[in-house]
């Protein structure tokens, strides 16, 4: 049923790209007129090169080059809209003025962002939901991987990150908690870069190197890092040397361009991501659970060796045309994601029951293609395709002890093979109109067609509206609704076969195992931005959302490989509010938010609950594990002559945990973990040395006043362990300008 939708929306794109108009307009404006409720709209890109470069030969040569890749990039930018959705934006300079700068992961930098809480494994939350992220580098869509604490983009790659969420345009579906739309760094004129080491607190040690440069028409970007450290993973018990934590990690990324002419631009890249992992231990624990392991009965929790790996390859090649009226981007892109869990064999079967060697592995290519035609001065039309295709295989061999009919486990270890492998497609199209229907009013009404097959199979066609209003010179509105379809993330669903692991020590007290389903959602939003003052800019967001099989997820065994589920009904809703400002070289801002997330009767993945879970939440809403009922960051920056001294804090109520009421009933995710605060300071100077270049000296501090705080204490639905956030550490920095 699907596929003539598919077919003739591929004709239609096809043909609006084929499609060359007999009178080139004076000005391209593929960029949107109301890109965004909290940006001013964008600038009207440049007119094409192709006159500049007849009428004024004079001009030198890498002036040209440059008009050529701004007019590419505005026409890029403005293939995607982001009308009536909610954007925060933050470039390179402000993530280097922020405490770690570019040397921290990429969900440090977004935890400044409105709405976004912390987790463990360096997760973050945005909005209530527990994942729904998707990852875009200049406009495409990156395929998702295994990885759960490992980066595979790293800020070094960033010239600008955009966190778009809300009620979404049509070209945005599949992951829609929110949009992570990356803009990588290029320089077409000068070469430079730098090369750099970072280290301190936790045996702490990142040397990196980046360079970026250009002849011509072509030019590109490298970098590359290297990461040790005693703190890989959050810790346990809040010590601030974690026992068994320590983590090797390498990145590197690389992108070149070609600028062919005018009008068309040829785009590669492609990043890596290796990351060791020790998992770390609590102290001074022995086994509870009475088992004996060939004479083995006593376990010393220091003593414990779990061990993760995990590898993630990326690339991408684009082809992008724009003339007139028309801009149009054409990619294909790739990820290879593998992850590899090493158990302590004795330590885990003594301590859980059952110890688990597990070995999971995607890969997934991707087709895409999007186009923006501006129809006239009221109308551009945007459509587009997505193909994925991926392959999800899944190796566990756990060791389990053998139970007889009494319910008395053996002590010889057996082994409980369960292997499986998966295909995965994913098929999507849009179609949606910019309307300029009065001067300051658009109109953004669309649909997108999204259509699964993998483990569950579902499809959706889901309209999307939106509006912006600019009510005054200073004040912007907007508001939209959203229909949503997401699938659950097919790489993470399990594969177990629970009959298998009967009458053993890794046997679940739950075998009912249905398949994760696709989430579909309904979805409300509405804004006000409001210019204060030259340079201050305040704004309220506010949101709704009722979902039936809301997909969540959770780490369910030793491994720390998330799975997914569902609650049959959803439901989420909170308001934002934030405040920025602006004065020569002094900048604040400040981000609150309030939530509310619930969900209501668990329909699949059973065999991973208890049954007095599964019974309770049958009959009652209860707060999604991942809820934080408020949320807030706050920063400043200042520069003075070379020396930037700047500051940022996160604030959060606290994540959820089960409650154990006086009769001795639990409550899941009945309460939350205490209140913290965390606040984190940089200072650092740039010294101009003439012809031999800058150095720059900088100095961070990371909880600055040691604050002990849990991010989870191991309770709640489909929490694993307890982790603790990072405790106060120094850290410094060299690098030297290439």
């Amino acid at each position: 049923m699907f596929k003539p939708v598919l077919s003739g929306m591929t004709l239609a794109i096809t043909a609006l790209a084929a499609f060359q108009p007999t009178q080139a307009f004076a000005q391209s404006t593929s960029a949107s007129p109301a890109s965004g409720a909290a940006s001013a709209p964008t600038a009207v890109a440049q007119a094409a090169d192709t006159s500049a470069a007849t009428t004024n030969t004079a001009q030198p040569q890498v002036v040209e080059i440059t008009s050529r890749i701004k007019r590419l990039n505005d026409a890029r930018t403005g293939i995607q809209t982001q009308t009536g959705a909610s954007i925060y934006t933050l470039d390179s300079a402000a993530i280097n003025a922020m405490p770690g700068g570019d040397n921290v992961q990429l969900n440090q930098v977004l935890l400044q962002a409105p709405e976004v809480a912390q987790d463990s494994f360096g997760q973050f939350h945005v909005r209530g939901e527990h994942n729904g992220l998707q990852y875009r580098i200049n406009g495409l869509i990156l395929p998702e991987g295994i990885s759960v604490f490992g980066q595979s983009l790293d800020p070094r790659v960033v010239e600008s990150v955009t966190l778009v969420t809300g009620a979404l345009p049509a070209e945005y579906g599949l992951r829609t908690a929110g949009i992570i739309d990356i803009k990588t760094k290029t320089d077409a004129v000068e070469p430079g870069g730098s090369v750099a080491i970072y280290g301190g607190s936790h045996g702490t040690v990142q040397p990196s190197i980046s360079y970026a440069g250009g002849s011509e028409d072509i030019h590109y970007f490298l970098t590359a890092d290297s990461l040790s450290s005693g703190l890989g993973i959050e810790s346990p018990d809040g010590s601030s040397t974690p026992l068994h934590d320590h983590t090797h990690q390498h990145h590197v990324f690389g992108y070149v361009e070609d600028v062919l002419d005018p009008s068309n631009r040829v785009a590669v890249g492609a990043g890596t991501s290796v990351g060791s992992f020790q998992i770390p231990n609590q102290r001074g624990l022995q086994p509870t659970l009475g088992l004996t392991v060939n004479g083995q009965t006593a376990y010393a929790s220091d003593n414990l060796n779990e061990n993760q790996r995990e590898i993630t390859h990326f690339g991408f090649l684009s082809y992008q045309h724009s003339v007139g009226p028309l801009d149009w981007q054409t990619s294909v892109t790739g990820r290879y994601s593998s992850l590899k869990f090493t158990p302590d064999p004795i330590g885990d079967l003594l301590y859980n029951g059952i110890a688990e060697d597990a070995y999971k592995r995607n890969t997934a290519i991707a087709l895409q293609s999007d186009a923006a035609y501006k129809l006239n001065a009221s109308h551009t039309i945007r459509g587009g395709m997505f193909v994925q295709r991926d392959v999800s295989l899944s190796r566990a061999t756990s060791q389990v002890l053998p139970v007889d009919a009494n319910g008395n486990a053996g002590t010889v270890p057996e082994s409980v093979v369960d292997n499986g492998s998966k295909v995965e497609l994913l098929e999507s199209v849009y179609l949606q109109d910019e309307w300029l229907l009065l001067p300051g009013l658009t109109l953004n009404y669309g649909a997108r067609f999204d259509n699964v097959n993998a483990f569950t199979s579902g499809h959706q066609l889901s309209p999307r509206v939106n509006v912006v209003w600019n009510a005054t010179p200073s004040t912007i509105v907007h508001g939209g609704y959203s229909r949503y379809f997401s699938p659950p993330p097919f790489e993470l669903v399990g594969n177990e076969d629970v009959a298998k692991f009967a009458n053993t020590t890794g046997a679940p007290t739950v075998t009912q195992a249905d398949t994760p389903k696709p989430e579909r959602a309904n979805y409300f939003d509405f804004g006000v931005d409001q210019t204060l003052m030259p340079g201050l800019t305040a704004g309220v967001d506010t949101y709704f959302k009722r979902s039936k099989e809301l997909v969540d997820e959770g780490q369910f065994g030793a491994p720390i490989i998330l799975t997914p589920f569902n609650y049959a009904q959803g439901k989420q809703y909170g308001a934002e509010l934030k405040l920025n400002y602006v004065h020569k070289n002094f900048s604040v801002y400040a981000n609150a938010a309030f939530q509310s997330a619930r969900g209501q009767h668990i329909d699949s993945a059973q065999f991973n609950f208890s049954p007095d879970d599964l019974a309770y939440i049958a009959s009652h809403y209860i707060h999604l594990d991942h809820e934080q009922r408020v949320t807030a960051s706050v920063g400043a920056s200042y520069l003075l002559q070379g020396t930037r001294l700047s500051g940022d804090a996160i604030l959060g109520s606290g994540l959820r945990a089960s409650e154990t009421l006086p009769d001795g009933t639990t409550i899941p995710n009945g309460t939350h973990l205490p209140t913290y605060t965390q606040v984190n300071l940089a200072a650092s100077h740039k010294f101009q040395l003439g012809s031999a270049g800058d150095v720059t000296l900088r100095m961070d501090i990371v909880n600055a006043f040691d604050r002990s705080y849990e991010i989870r204490n191991g309770t709640g639905v489909g929490v694993g362990a307890p982790q603790f956030g990072p405790r106060r550490g120094f850290f410094f920095g060299i690098s030297k300008s290439l």
